[in-house]
């Protein structure tokens, strides 16, 4: 009764109020609060108890200042010692639980601030051999680190981005009724057919047939079960790691990343699929603006074409639209001034300097590039009426070029069969895929979209590297 009154509106709750019937507390379950949530709503005069990890110590004759973070805001809360003999035992990356009277802040960077009385030192840190110091340390330093490099502002503030990010996403799927699919990770397709995946292999002792009884690899893509799916529920999606063996060492590349996509069946036009596109990006960077604010300035200061960019991708104008050929037309008017290292020729694909053109230049801003022609794109894409061209798009924007792709999916049973077996696939290995156009198929198409590379793209970080938690690309596993 008490859900239900909940979910039909007769009561509505704050989270305190929720929290509260849940764990019998405010608190979050008994959990000692967080930084955020002292600095938000503690009382200044009040007597606080905080914990978290200790990024700086600075020792005076009559005074000791540190700085603590915990890792949910994006500067941590100053910590002011009348006594500097209770800071002794302080080092860099000790761990701490700082008991004292919680006051307002004279500083410019922080609304409180605390004025300590007992310190514990929770586990100690050598500061002889800690790699963290009060300085910059670069984004190549610290990929070298990556078991304590969360501790940096910068990670620090790209994670606290990734999770409101997929909050963020989330809500828009759901809003537009989208049911979230947990697609596999291990598959006997190759979704894109380049065959850049990771097999994987059986145990030593396993019979010559393999663990599975046939050729098994990372998925690339959970494009082709999400479409199994639209057979049922007209729009899916899924966000889940995805695989690539492509050894590749630009910035915008790694074998492990995260992908968000999602198909939508009895749509029929590709305006269509743009528009969801386009919402989806515009309210997650809307969302993060408004929800996480603090960590998207902390990479918009002193940038102010980031700024720029932020700012276009949350207007309500239309993201500009353009074919593929007249992508080409653009690029070889400006082929003379730009000096192109590959010529823009219509039939071939278009190359990062070409895409960073038309974003970057050309359009400053976000821009789709739709119907490339049939020869470059995979084999489940829509023939346009031309016989030339597919019914695709790409996003293109500043930063990471690429942002997302998608199609409608060819859904003619004869025309899809003959052309997965004129490229050769294995016998009958997407059979399956193919016989979902003989049992109630509809005109549908979806899109798939770098989770890692939207994030690179809103931080303006040269590399994805610096995106991910733990990155992994061709000669790096290393944790």
């Amino acid at each position: 009764m008490f859900l239900r009154g909940v979910l039909s509106g007769k009561r509505r709750l704050s989270t305190q109020q929720f929290t509260r019937n849940l764990c019998g507390s405010t608190k979050p379950c008994g959990l000692p609060p967080t930084l955020k949530s002292v600095i938000s709503s503690g009382v200044s005069g009040s007597e606080v108890q905080i914990t978290g990890w200790v990024r700086s110590v600075r020792l005076q004759k009559r005074i000791a200042f540190a700085e603590v973070a915990d890792g949910s805001t994006v500067r941590g809360i100053q910590v002011i010692m009348d006594d500097p003999q209770i800071a002794s035992s302080l080092t860099t990356g000790s761990s701490v639980e700082i008991t004292g009277k919680l006051a307002d802040s004279p500083g410019r960077e922080q609304s409180k601030e605390v004025q300590a009385t007992s310190i514990r030192v929770i586990g100690p840190s050598d500061p002889g051999s800690y790699p963290l110091q009060k300085k910059r340390h670069s984004l190549e330093f610290l990929r070298e680190i990556g078991h304590l490099r969360p501790r940096s502002q910068t990670i620090s503030a790209i994670t606290r981005l990734r999770d409101s990010a997929e909050m963020a996403l989330h809500a828009f799927f759901h809003k537009n009724e989208f049911v979230r699919i947990h697609t596999p990770t291990l598959t006997s397709n190759d979704c894109e057919g380049g065959g850049e995946t990771f097999n994987v292999a059986a145990p030593a002792n396993e019979n010559p047939g393999g663990f599975f009884g046939r050729k098994v690899n990372l998925t690339v893509s959970g494009q082709l079960h999400l479409e199994v799916f639209t057979g049922a529920f007209k729009r899916v999606y899924t966000l889940n790691p995805a695989f690539r063996a492509e050894p590749s060492q630009t910035g915008r590349h790694l074998s492990e990343f995260w992908m968000v996509e999602g198909e939508c069946a009895f749509v029929d036009k590709v305006s269509t699929l743009l528009d969801v596109e386009e919402e989806m990006v515009r309210s997650t960077t809307q969302y993060l603006s408004k929800n996480a604010a603090s960590d998207l300035d902390f990479f918009l200061k002193n940038n102010e074409k980031l700024a720029q960019l932020i700012k276009r991708l949350t207007s309500p104008e239309q993201y500009a639209r353009i074919s593929y050929t007249d992508a080409i037309n653009i690029l070889q008017q400006a082929d003379a001034r730009a000096k192109f290292v590959y010529k823009p020729q219509w039939g071939h694909g278009l190359q990062s300097e070409h895409e960073r053109y038309l974003a970057t230049t050309h359009f400053n801003g976000p821009v789709f590039v739709t119907d490339y022609p049939a020869a470059i794109k995979p084999f489940y894409m829509l023939p346009n009426p031309d016989g030339r061209t597919v019914a695709c798009m790409d996003l293109l924007v500043p930063g990471p070029c690429e942002l997302l792709g998608g199609s409608l999916r060819d859904h003619d049973y004869e025309r899809l069969k003959g052309r997965v077996e004129s490229l050769g696939y294995e016998d009958g290995s997407l059979d399956w895929y193919v016989n979902l156009r003989k049992f109630g198929t509809t005109p549908h198409g979806g899109f798939g979209m770098g989770f890692e590379r939207y994030l690179q793209m809103i931080t303006g970080l040269e590399s994805v590297r610096d995106i991910i938690s733990f990155p992994r690309y061709t000669g790096k596993c290393q944790y």
